[in-house]
């Protein structure tokens, strides 16, 4: 059970009322703010629609963030903070979430790693407690790091080494796109890298990452926010500020001729190839939203250009896929970050064929640009996904805490279907035109052996 009340510390509410509807379907979600003394922001979104809450935890340390000779170390550390903590045994964070009728997770990404529990609401104050305890001190011991290393090791056997595809494109095509190495090594992780992290790694990884200042708090549901920020504060307040380390710039030189490599793949039943090129900062959002609508306009079905060339017109094609970001969510990398083509293929069509198809139905949209019908059944695909994923209280909660630790706006909850139908064809249009084969990065996967 959560322990007594804890000694106060300074919180600083601010609430952000959302904007009237513009006509269109709009979400209207509460956005209210803390932030306590030690650095932790807050973010409560109050909804008394259904009796369930989501708590979700967001650290500012992703992939990037791993040092030469540490490779999955992120990963690896996002495992150990399911092994106990200050006041908890190994499996009992488990017990308590699962005994309420909960669920829990974490995962790890270029730029975050992410915790949460979703709750009867009932049991907010539990969860809160849950997360707040691991924060305070999560039980990094030799024993637990062993375990876990094997762990991840077994996880990266089963979804990357004894799998068709496995990695691919996320995991193979960094190192040919990108030049530093924060930007281009394996963040799943390195055997060798994984086996010789010791306890230091891991409890120095703690104090420099997962300090509250690095951290970012969403509640959202059928809560009452005064009483979430006075748990937040009762639970997350004596947790000892620590210093916050800045985050290093990982900009790097944009490709300025074509880049090519092969990947070979024993399991692999056909041939694909993944094309990547970088685009602009996701901070803008202005000229960055055109290529999130853009890859839909190319992939997203059977109406969309590239599946209606390649998998009914030509038959070139079994699949093809198309997104911003090494892991598929447009909205939750920072810069760079690519714009990626996945295309699966028969044997029988060549890798010019693919690149051929892609490249004129690329130069036909640049030069030719697309109707206003085809924008708007497409910018009306998307919002109705988007407005599906955050009706729940978990896609709610974890779409706030992307936005309020990257760009420091919850508020875009609500936002974002407006700034999508502010998505004009002329953006899309030059977002189209600067995906060259100059500028892009071709990645070949063929089965079998290398030679």
């Amino acid at each position: 059970m959560p322990p007594a009340s804890r000694t106060p510390s300074a919180v600083r509410p601010r609430r952000a009322a959302s904007k009237a509807p513009t006509g269109a379907a709009r979400p209207s979600y509460l956005v209210e703010r803390a932030t306590l003394g030690n650095g932790l922001r807050v973010v409560v979104s109050g909804d008394p629609s259904s009796p369930v809450v989501a708590v979700a935890v967001y650290y500012d340390v992703g992939m990037r963030s791993e040092p030469q000779g540490r490779t999955g170390f992120a990963h690896l550390f996002e495992h150990l903070m399911f092994q106990g903590s200050a006041s908890l045994g190994k499996t009992e964070h488990f017990t308590y979430v699962q005994g309420n009728g909960g669920t829990l997770n974490g995962s790890t990404h270029v730029d975050y790693t992410n915790y949460y529990e979703v709750m009867p609401s009932s049991a907010t104050e539990l969860a809160l407690f849950l997360e707040a305890d691991r924060m305070r001190s999560v039980a990094v011991t030799q024993e637990n790091l062993d375990n876990q290393i094997a762990v991840v090791q077994n996880e990266i056997r089963v979804n990357v080494l004894n799998q068709p595809y496995g990695g691919f494109p996320w995991l193979k095509i960094p190192p040919v796109l990108f030049g530093q190495f924060a930007n281009s090594h394996n963040g799943y992780g390195d055997f060798v890298d994984l086996e010789s992290s010791t306890l230091e790694d891991a409890r120095g990884f703690f104090e420099r990452y997962y300090a509250p200042g690095n951290a970012v708090l969403v509640v959202a549901g059928d809560v009452d926010p005064a009483q979430v920020l006075a748990w937040t504060e009762q639970h997350f307040g004596d947790i000892p500020a620590r210093a916050v380390p800045d985050r290093p710039s990982f900009a790097e030189p944009w490709p300025t001729k074509e880049r090519r490599d092969v990947a070979y793949d024993e399991l692999a039943p056909a041939p694909a190839v993944a094309l990547a090129w970088r685009v602009p900062d996701p901070a803008d959002l202005a000229t960055y939203l055109p290529y999130i609508v853009l890859a839909e306009v190319l992939t997203d079905g059977d109406a969309s250009r590239l599946q209606e060339r390649m998998l009914l017109k030509d038959r070139s094609a079994t699949s093809v896929g198309g997104y911003l970001g090494l892991l598929g969510d447009p909205l939750d990398a920072r810069d760079p970050t690519p714009f990626l083509l996945e295309v699966h293929h028969p044997q029988e069509t060549s890798v010019d064929t693919v690149l051929t198809a892609v490249e004129e139905e690329l130069t036909r949209l640049a030069s030719e640009g697309l109707s206003a019908p085809e924008l708007d059944r497409t910018v009306a695909r998307m919002t109705s996904r988007y407005l599906r994923e955050v009706d729940s209280v978990l896609g709610r909660a974890t779409t706030m805490a992307v936005f309020e630790q990257q760009r420091g706006r919850a508020e875009l909850v609500n936002e974002l279907p407006d700034l999508l139908r502010q998505v004009s064809a002329e953006a899309v249009q030059a977002a189209a035109a600067t995906l060259t084969p100059q500028t892009r990065t071709v990645l070949e996967l063929r089965p079998g052996k290398a030679a």
